[in-house]
């Protein structure tokens, strides 16, 4: 397929193309491959603060399938990805929705939409935190006027209730990034279509199904890839707002890395790091390989 399309351009063209591609490319080799190779090389080696750097292989990743808390924070992290990205898939898309209808106030609601995107994620994690409070939070407050349950709720105590915290915080938190991309590819869609298709008889939900959703498909898949390796490296959120706990029931996988980097387990934590990696490029593969978004852009 590849060989195809660059069939259609002439050798002065694809000499061009590839001399503007060459700064994005070294800054591509410098900035994220050599880190990768690096942490690969190291994840092969025994490497603890103050034992001798020792050649191990693959002993490391031996290790961590016999490693309990490995494959904990393994299903974790993996489980958050499935919850919280597809609530955002779907809030980002109701929003944009609404936001690229002509209604009053859109400017403002636009800006407004924008404002949990530009809040940076430590001080938003934070803010959760006295928003769960099992004390004095908010949203203990909350259920306890509307009669929804009789005590506070240990939100950040318990395995389910900090697993929810998690996943609400993060919503919250990327849904405007969500829905900027799918507003952008609303504002793409020419109006003729929907207008050409009203004359057809067509009503909301034919138009939506058949029309808004196959033309956004390229901006989906783009967000969702964006969102799911995003948050398949979930950190500051869980850092700040869980530590991990209760149990390390929270504890992702770039947390679980982090921890083994701050014992001086170089070695241990670069393995956990390109395991995260692999995960990450799979789950890009897929992406791009299941929704046919390569042989679209290759048209």
């Amino acid at each position: 397929m590849l060989k195809g399309t660059l069939g259609r351009y002439s050798s002065d063209e694809l000499r061009d193309a590839f001399t503007f591609l060459l700064p994005l490319i070294l800054f591509i080799s410098i900035f994220i491959l050599l880190p990768v190779m690096g942490t690969f090389l190291i994840s092969t080696y025994r490497e603890v603060t103050f034992l001798e750097k020792e050649f191990v292989f693959l002993e490391n990743y031996l290790k961590l399938l016999s490693d309990g808390a490995f494959w904990q924070s393994l299903r974790f992290t993996l489980l958050f990805v499935l919850v919280s990205v597809p609530l955002e898939m779907v809030l980002g898309l109701a929003f944009a929705l609404i936001i690229n209808e002509r209604i009053p106030f859109r400017g403002l609601l636009r800006t407004v939409l924008l404002i949990p995107w530009a809040v940076p994620l430590a001080v938003s994690a934070r803010v959760w935190e006295l928003i769960y409070n099992y004390n004095y939070g908010l949203a203990n407050l909350l259920l306890l006027k509307m009669g929804i349950t009789d005590e506070p709720v240990n939100w950040l105590g318990t395995e389910l209730g900090a697993f929810i915290a998690l996943v609400i915080s993060d919503v919250w938190k990327t849904t405007p990034f969500v829905a900027i991309i799918f507003l952008a590819g609303l504002q793409a869609i020419p109006g003729e279509i929907y207008a050409q298709a009203q004359i057809d008889g067509a009503n909301l939900f034919q138009r939506f199904f058949r029309i808004t959703l196959p033309l956004l498909k390229p901006v989906a898949v783009v967000a969702l890839l964006f969102r799911s390796v995003d948050a398949l490296r979930v950190f500051d959120l869980v850092y700040v707002l869980t530590h991990g706990g209760p149990g390390g029931s929270t504890t992702s996988l770039s947390l679980y890395a982090y921890k083994h980097f701050l014992a001086g387990d170089f070695g241990y934590g670069s393995a956990v790091s390109v395991i995260l990696f692999l995960i990450a490029f799979l789950l890009s593969i897929l992406y791009v390989r299941a929704s046919g978004f390569l042989s679209e852009v290759a048209r």
